[in-house]
């Protein structure tokens, strides 16, 4: 009995494919598509929960968010109702007033208003996030103008009732070119706000520039441009980490007092970040589960076409039994073509997903991940032994005399 080492088995393989290049780049297309798109998919997935935690972190520490409306459901995740609730839902100073006054072990309580509008200077105009809230703001979110930048708003300015703003790190770029915009007016929901600074540079990318693209005003101002005195959010932060839990109790408790337990909700950065990211990883899971759905695909097509080789080389497999081959030395060396094609079409899918991944970075948060690569190199692997057993097995099970004598 002739029984190739392994070397000799794969040698062999390569060869039989390299006989007809078009037909193997064609056959392994299906692998290439399907693992690129894992790639691409889980890579997203993973560059959004990245980005997420990075924007939590830099909006401070030990923070503590009162939002309208049940913005949580029983499981944890966000309610369906969570966007509305912002719309429909909204507190009072008398709110903020009643926590700063009651709340213990806490730095800050602040009101915030977000709304959208467009910042314009001269004959250039840019659309903007409008945030209205407290002087103490800028500190609290790491949003202080660098050095040589300007500075944020003050208590006095708040007091004096002054139309002044901070700019997002993006801003001056885009409508003031190479003017410097400290001291400048411009204008902001149609009102006149001079320009104090240019708060400190916090993102990238596309979804990065969000938060460098807000105008942070006071909150008189941001009174002006709704038109009323209601508070979308209150933020809280702690003096201390440990104390958050305590926090939360103990502002429920006061807000309780005067509001429907409905009417709002209690969460620190940990609690939303959970939720999200719970969000985030099962759409990417499911994302990537349509995208496995090509790996099939391209499966049963290089089953397809090792049937239609085994048929092909029926004369072939007569000869090298006739001289000794094994019907297991054939089946290894059909599954090894699969094989081979599956693992091709999976390490040009790793390459193109990687590189298509490091474009998309440029406009959208992405980040290659090793398990989003062992994951796919390894499904396409498997695919290749399960759809090359059929093929192979046929192929062992020839009769040497029936394969000598096909045409």
């Amino acid at each position: 009995m002739i029984i190739p080492s392994f070397p000799e088995l794969i040698k062999t393989s390569i060869a039989s494919l390299l006989l007809n290049k078009g037909r193997t780049l064609l056959t392994s297309l299906g692998i290439i598509i399907g693992v690129t798109s894992v790639i691409l998919l889980t890579s997203i997935g993973s560059g959004l929960k990245n980005y997420i935690s990075q924007q939590f972190e830099s909006l401070g520490s030990n923070l503590i968010y009162v939002m309208p409306g049940k913005v949580f459901n029983e499981s944890g995740g966000f309610s369906s109702n969570a966007g509305r609730n912002f719309l429909t839902v909204s507190f009072s100073q008398k709110d903020v007033k009643n926590l700063k006054r009651n709340l213990d072990n806490v730095q800050a309580v602040l009101p915030l208003i977000e709304l959208p509008g467009k910042i314009k200077f001269h004959q250039k105009e840019k659309d903007v996030t409008i945030l209205a809230t407290d002087f103490l703001y800028g500190q609290i979110s790491n949003s202080l103008p660098e050095e040589g930048k300007g500075r944020w708003f003050t208590k006095e300015d708040e007091e004096k009732n002054l139309s002044v703003g901070v700019i997002g790190a993006n801003i001056p770029e885009n409508i003031f070119g190479y003017i410097n915009p400290l001291g400048k007016i411009v204008t902001v929901k149609n009102k006149n706000v001079k320009v104090v600074g240019v708060a400190k540079k916090k993102g990238g990318g596309m979804m990065g520039g969000e938060i460098d693209r807000t105008v942070y005003v006071p909150l008189d101002l941001g009174y002006s441009f709704t038109g009323n005195q209601k508070i979308q959010s209150i933020l809280i932060q702690t003096k201390d980490k440990n104390k958050i839990d305590e926090v939360k109790k103990q502002a429920e408790k006061i807000l309780l007092k005067t509001l429907e337990k409905d009417s709002f909700s209690i969460a620190d950065q940990t609690q939303i970040l959970s939720s999200i990211n719970t969000i985030l990883g099962t759409l990417t899971l499911a994302l990537s589960g349509i995208a496995a759905i090509s790996l099939i695909v391209g499966g049963i097509g290089i089953m397809n076409i090792m049937l239609v080789t085994v048929t092909e080389r029926t004369h072939e497999i007569g000869l090298r039994k006739a001289v000794g081959a094994t019907p297991t030395a054939i089946l290894l060396q059909f599954l090894l073509e699969a094989v081979i094609l599956a693992c091709l079409g999976g390490l040009v899918g790793v390459l193109l997903g990687s590189g298509l991944t490091q474009v998309i970075n440029q406009f959208f948060p992405a980040k290659v991940t090793l398990n989003s690569i062992l994951l796919a190199f390894g499904v396409s692997s498997l695919v290749g032994i399960i759809f090359g057993v059929a093929p192979a097995r046929k192929a062992s099970l020839l009769s040497p005399i029936e394969a000598l004598r096909y045409e």
